[in-house]
């Protein structure tokens, strides 16, 4: 059966360095819930599904409303397994299932400043576009160009091009913001990863970010969210 969307959230149990991430409390509820509430608020997707190793897990995203048909491989459930294997596993599953999705978004789990606005504008300006894929991405908050490394303990320019340019005179660079990832399946398969092909982009600012790895990125994740309030659309 052809579904036009579908919504992967990523959430593998066994965090090492924060103990239960995925399932953890930030601001009031499991860190999960969010990701699965941005998507159900969005009204972009079909099937919002959670792929987890974890039955804890599972069982959380189904009380906050997201489908776990089926457990991941053990292929997949490694510290080596990538975010492009899981999702091929993913679709594929489905596909053996008689359903196959035109688009789908990749969520992570630990993405509390995901909003279902955010979304549907992310979804509505891939579909917009001839891109294959779209990827939040946020400025460095210093210019590349000026990084220094130490060289025989000493520092050096790695751009000595650079070394008297104005900081406000150099080009933008921008990073993944490690939060979701809004593509087209066929693109996708055929590629078998997200990282090429047409990509477009979608800028947030420094305080809808946050990388979450350890328990200071944590607090200060929680800090950013209540700062922001309602102010994040």
């Amino acid at each position: 059966m052809e579904q036009d969307r579908i919504a992967i959230i990523t959430a593998r149990g066994g965090s090492k360095r924060i103990p239960k991430k995925n399932v953890k409390e930030f601001c009031g509820k499991p860190i999960l819930a969010y990701s699965i509430e941005a998507a159900l608020e969005s009204g972009m997707f079909d099937i919002v599904m959670v792929s987890t190793d974890d039955e804890e897990i599972g069982r959380t995203a189904m009380e906050y409303g997201a489908q776990v048909p089926f457990y991941r491989s053990e292929k997949t459930s490694n510290d080596y397994a990538t975010t492009n294997d899981v999702l091929l596993e993913v679709l594929a599953e489905y596909e053996k299932r008689g359903e196959r999705f035109g688009l789908a978004c990749c969520i992570y789990p630990t993405a509390p400043f995901v909003t279902g606005e955010k979304l549907r504008c992310a979804v509505n300006s891939l579909l917009e576009s001839d891109a294959d894929t779209l990827i939040p991405v946020t400025a460095f908050s210093y210019p590349p160009q000026r990084a220094m490394l130490i060289r025989d303990g000493h520092l050096v320019f790695e751009h000595p091009e650079y070394l008297d340019s104005r900081s406000q005179d150099l080009e933008p660079h921008y990073h993944d913001a490690g939060q979701f990832y809004v593509f087209r399946t066929e693109a996708f398969q055929r590629n078998r990863r997200l990282m090429t092909g047409n990509i477009l982009p979608f800028i947030l600012s420094d305080m809808e970010v946050q990388d979450i790895d350890t328990q200071t990125d944590w607090e200060i994740a929680e800090i950013k969210f209540r700062m922001n309030g309602s102010v994040i659309m």
